[in-house]
């Protein structure tokens, strides 16, 4: 008989890569104040691309979340259960410190390594939204000290306990959040649940919340109604005296991506909670953790891009066509290079913002301003460019792409979310806006970061003096809002291009200018011009091992 089943010319597993291998992304560690970290990610890098964590994640995306509501005689439960994959990808990462463990670190760079180490951890995506909300939490609680000094030490413990009991009995515990209602959305203010004020200083929420996620968390920050207006409060799942909270999880939601995590509409039926901050005053305290899970959304679609890269990068090594591997023949060179340069300025993008944050905790008031306009333009444009990214990396594969074991159809279902999630691509443009309005210091702060870098390069320096025109032409508001889109982009480019001249790869940057402010670029992936070194380029993230 003939041998009709020879397997040839097919690329073997990528088996042990380490994400922490990244050039870009541990130079931008040390650059950002976390060099004493690079052990740390390089370790929790080493354990993301092992089997056992690869197929952790492979479990847990598979064998999606289950709600039940009651027990087997009809009494009200409300649980989720995850597969045992699961609780292995949060107990591990909590381990490492992905979740609230910053807050108890001095060490300046905390948040910048606590960054680096969410850029390694990529067995699975969807276990990170609850690690994110405990790590955002933090800052929102702190407006009650009496509420932070009970919970904050066990946000930033290193332990995992997945039970459904009294928080403060645990050893550690995880936070969520729920603003959005049916509706309004994004509009928070248009919240209908109610908050009624008890005597003993607590409050009774009644009302509906059109998306909760990761619902199994032991503390929820809550939007409601109070009679000082939209309040901000504190809602644990357990009451202390062990009974259940009326927080009824009504279905969880059959999402696109993002299937090992539990998205939930909830039913607050006479819930108890305690109230943060002022009442009248919900949105300013929870903007502060929204404003870390934006940095999050940026961090994990720059992300994503590598993830992608490195997939497309390891099958073009390792696969021909026509006679020559892949990466050999010029037109992939094109597109692996053009995908490389767009994952290098996303990154070095986003750990900006990660240093920014840290430097902004230790009271640097410059980069806070920087903070609050660079982080809405980058949340807005990183996140906007990934889901183009994950598509252009899985044509890379072909067919095999396409196949669901190369866990490219992951990454792509995945790639969208982080531009919807805390606040679409609309509300990211426009908070852009209301940062120049309210804070028009950041203004000032983002040209003197820009100013340097566009002295070194004409393009650059066109694109800041066209910025500078934009910014300077906002008193038309509706106009100005028609473009908002354009100006976060224009923002988070310019800042991009900043980065590698000042920074990045020579071959990397000058790329970088040539297409994305020297109008060579095309309207898709692999369309730069001739004349470029795309040698370096392609040798920073080659798959190596």
């Amino acid at each position: 008989m003939a041998d009709t089943h020879t397997v040839t010319n097919q690329v073997p597993p990528l088996r042990g890569y380490n994400p922490a291998s990244s050039p870009v992304l541990i130079e931008a560690l040390v650059r950002e104040g976390g060099g004493w970290g690079v052990d740390e990610v390089t370790e929790l890098g080493a354990l993301s691309g092992s089997a056992h964590a690869q197929r952790w994640g492979e479990l847990a995306d598979r064998n999606r979340p289950v709600l039940h509501t009651h027990d087997t005689v009809g009494n009200r439960i409300d649980e989720v259960e995850y597969d045992p994959a699961y609780h292995e990808l949060m107990r591990t990462a909590i381990a490492h410190g992905l979740h609230a463990a910053p807050w108890a670190d001095d060490r300046r760079g905390a948040h910048v390594v606590r960054a680096a180490k969410m850029g390694v951890w990529t067995p699975e995506p969807g276990h990170l939204c609850p690690i994110s909300m405990t790590y955002a939490v933090v800052p929102a609680l702190r407006y009650n000290p009496d509420l932070a000094a009970v919970y904050e030490p066990l946000l930033t413990s290193p332990h995992y306990d997945p039970q459904l009991t009294v928080p403060t009995t645990k050893a550690g515990i995880t936070a969520g959040m729920s603003m959005t209602e049916k509706q309004g959305g994004s509009d928070v203010r248009a919240n209908s649940t109610e908050a009624v004020p008890n005597a003993d200083g607590s409050y009774t929420l009644t009302g509906h919340k059109w998306f909760t996620s990761a619902p199994m968390g032991d503390i929820f920050l809550v939007l409601a109604q109070a009679p000082g207006g939209l309040s901000c409060f504190l809602l644990p799942r357990i009451l202390a005296d062990g009974t259940r909270n009326r927080m009824h999880l009504q279905r969880l939601k059959d999402k696109l991506g993002n299937h090992a995590n539990a998205s939930s509409e909830v039913e607050y039926d006479g819930a108890t909670a305690w109230l943060v901050g002022q009442e009248g005053r919900g949105v300013a305290v929870i903007i502060e953790m929204v404003n870390l899970t934006r940095l999050d959304c940026t961090l994990a679609s720059a992300t994503s891009m590598r993830a992608g890269l490195s997939r497309a990068m390891y099958h073009s090594q390792h696969r021909k066509a026509f006679g020559d591997y892949l990466i050999d023949q010029p037109l992939m060179r094109n597109v692996l290079a053009d995908l490389a340069v767009e994952a290098e300025a996303a990154t070095l993008l986003a750990m900006r913002m990660a240093g920014a944050t840290d430097n902004a905790i230790h009271g640097d008031e410059r980069d806070g301003a920087l903070r609050r306009i660079g982080l809405a333009a980058a949340k807005y444009w990183v996140c906007k460019r990934a889901t183009g990214h994950a598509a252009e990396a899985m044509e890379c594969l072909g067919g095999n792409g396409y196949i669901e074991d190369s866990q490219m159809p992951r990454l792509y279902r995945e790639a969208p979310l982080m531009g919807i999630w805390e606040g679409s691509g609309n509300v990211s443009a426009l908070d852009t806006l209301r940062a120049i309005v309210t804070r028009p210091e950041s203004v000032e702060v983002l040209i003197d970061e820009l100013g340097g870098a566009a002295g070194a390069d004409p393009r650059l320096a066109r694109h800041v003096d066209g910025l500078k025109a934009a910014l300077g032409d906002l008193d038309d508001v509706a106009g100005a809002q028609y473009r908002a889109r354009r100006i976060a982009a224009d923002i988070a480019v310019g800042l991009q291009a900043a980065l590698l001249i000042g920074h990045g790869h020579p071959a990397v940057g000058e790329a970088f200018l040539a297409t994305r402010l020297g109008g060579q670029s095309g309207a898709a992936f692999g369309m730069m011009p001739a004349g470029l070194d795309l040698g370096p380029i392609l040798e920073r993230v080659l798959v190596k091992g």
